[in-house]
């Protein structure tokens, strides 16, 4: 990797034997050990399995901030190394992992997790062990519920919960809407709060059916959708199940007026898939090329265009994720060694919690429980294959389009 060191999951036996008698000899002559001085970071995410595709954009994210900062000479002038590892989309794999992370490569913080299921037992595992945790994609209320010192997360449901429910009833104006989501702990927050917000805003949800992970056909769900006689139909799926569904609306239309999809929708590669099939389609985002916090217009290009020479591809909101969970991260540390402290579990966190910060995602400030007081996401429709921002009025950089909304 281009400046930054990161290793790889498995490391060999020869490696690792090499790796204990130059320690053994090298550990009572600290002067010559200069690695001493370098900050380990560890990085837990999906890199195969089902959710590889987002795991891999948080992680191109996180890589793209620990290779900027060891071009500006690190952290303080501490260079930094980051380990990644691969939790197979598993929460198993992902608590071994952070574990090893931990115990035997003795991190100093952990970044990454897509998905609750995922993140949520590396965060206990970080409470018992004083590290620091910052999620990128975290959105389950219950992890936080609890006063974790050592959990952060950068996103959280109300920030994409209230922007969609407001959109629906003061925007699209729906009256029925219907709302099919993935069986994963944060997407079935998202169905059973937006169903909640909407019904106190007088809007009828007379379905609400969940789907499991990897669900190949939802044309038997779409006939229930078709069956309760929805205006608008919002999937709390992800990128594949999306694109399954709205492949499968297309092939049997149900006289909808609109989809919606908080994930998924708002993506290039999305697009590319579906062409002009993808116009008049919904979408949130936090962050997308163009699409990025008033005052920091300069920030996001210079973060797109970095992006692009390193991984030969744009950048989307998610890898925007994992880059601000690294950033916010290295911030807490750079705080703690500029203060003259040590990097210790406790010291991180406190910075972490003293954090405020402005990147292209928005400000970023953690409240007692470790949310972000102001995640935030907008609304874009599809329109001649680009993502327009339709709300809120402020950041609107163009006008519902119904009559695509219909098609």
């Amino acid at each position: 990797m281009r400046g930054a060191i990161c290793r790889s999951n498995y490391p060999n036996l020869f490696l690792g034997l090499t790796g204990f008698l130059f320690l053994l000899f090298f550990g009572a002559h600290p002067g010559l050990l200069t690695a001493a001085e370098t900050i380990r970071i560890g990085e837990v995410d999906p890199l195969s399995g089902h959710l590889a595709q987002h795991g891999t954009e948080i992680h191109q994210g996180i890589l793209l901030a620990v290779e900027q900062a060891n071009a500006k000479g690190g952290v303080a002038g501490r260079r930094l190394e980051l380990i990644s590892r691969d939790d197979q989309s598993k929460p198993v794999v992902a608590l071994n992992q952070a574990q090893d992370l931990i115990i035997r490569e003795k991190v100093v913080g952990l970044v990454g997790g897509y998905v609750d299921s995922l993140v949520g037992p590396v965060s206990e595992l970080a409470a018992r062990y004083q590290v620091p945790y910052v999620a990128s994609a975290s959105l389950q209320r219950g992890l936080t519920a609890k006063k974790n010192p050592y959990f952060f997360r950068i996103s959280r449901l109300d920030g994409i919960v209230q922007p969609v429910c407001r959109f629906l009833v003061e925007t699209f104006r729906a009256r029925r809407a219907g709302i099919l989501y993935l069986s994963t702990p944060g997407a079935t927050e998202f169905a059973d709060s937006l169903k909640s917000s909407l019904e106190q805003k007088g809007v009828s949800v007379p379905i609400q059916e969940k789907f499991r992970p990897g669900w190949p056909d939802f044309s038997m769900l779409l006939l229930k959708v078709n069956q309760a006689g929805v205006d608008i139909l919002v999937s709390g799926g992800f990128f594949a199940d999306n694109l399954i569904m709205v492949r499968q609306l297309q092939e049997r239309p149900l006289g909808l007026k609109g989809f919606l999809a908080p994930w998924g929708v708002a993506y290039e590669s999305f697009l590319r898939e579906l062409g002009g099939a993808a116009n008049g389609l919904f979408g949130t985002c936090a962050w997308n090329p163009g699409i990025t916090w008033p005052g920091t217009e300069k920030m996001s290009k210079d973060f797109t265009d970095e992006f692009r020479k390193r991984f030969g591809e744009e950048p989307n909101s998610t890898s925007m994720h994992g880059y601000t969970s690294a950033r916010a991260m290295l911030a807490a540390m750079a705080s703690v060694l500029q203060g003259n402290g040590t990097l210790t579990g406790e010291a991180v966190s406190k910075a972490l919690a003293g954090l405020d910060i402005t990147l292209p995602m928005g400000r970023l400030a953690f409240d007692d429980h470790g949310d972000p007081r102001y995640y935030q996401n907008v609304v874009v429709q599809i329109q001649n294959q680009k993502m327009v921002v339709v709300y809120p009025a402020e950041r609107a950089t163009g006008k519902v389009d119904f009559s695509l909304a219909v098609h």
